[in-house]
């Protein structure tokens, strides 16, 4: 039996909107991947608990505007760690648009903003998995 993809999800420090992140939890469990939801986490508890959950995929929410400071130290811890050669990072939320460009500049394999649909969200985490196992 095939190992299934696991995903660690947070919230990006002290941001309190979690619907989304939540309901993209279960739109990733009914798809067939394995789901930990952290709840709110700053990049060092963020990476450490991927360490620990040995995760495929590190996915963290944001919608208070610290995706690019906090966002962009979550990929540098995990640099750090040695993560990101394994690990797929992708991040959600609301953000401007040319944030995005700067988002992957710093690391992230796929960003996702409102209005991204479960099936564009879940095939972007297949294909991410799918890089770092060519690797």
């Amino acid at each position: 039996m095939e190992k299934k993809t696991k995903v660690l999800l947070s919230k990006l420090g002290v941001d309190v909107h979690n619907r989304g992140v939540i309901t993209v939890a279960n739109q990733l469990k009914d798809a067939g991947m394995e789901v930990v939801y952290i709840g709110n986490a700053l990049p060092e508890e963020i990476i450490k608990a991927a360490i620990q959950e040995d995760a495929d995929i590190v996915g963290v929410s944001s919608l208070g505007g610290a995706h690019l400071t906090l966002g962009g130290e979550v990929v540098e811890v995990a640099k750090r760690e040695g993560l990101t050669e394994r690990t797929a990072f992708f991040i959600g939320g609301v953000m401007a648009p040319k944030d995005i460009i700067e988002l992957k500049e710093k690391g992230f394999d796929g960003v996702f903003t409102q209005g991204a649909t479960r099936d564009e969200i879940v095939s972007g985490l297949k294909q991410g998995v799918a890089s770092k196992k060519k690797g």
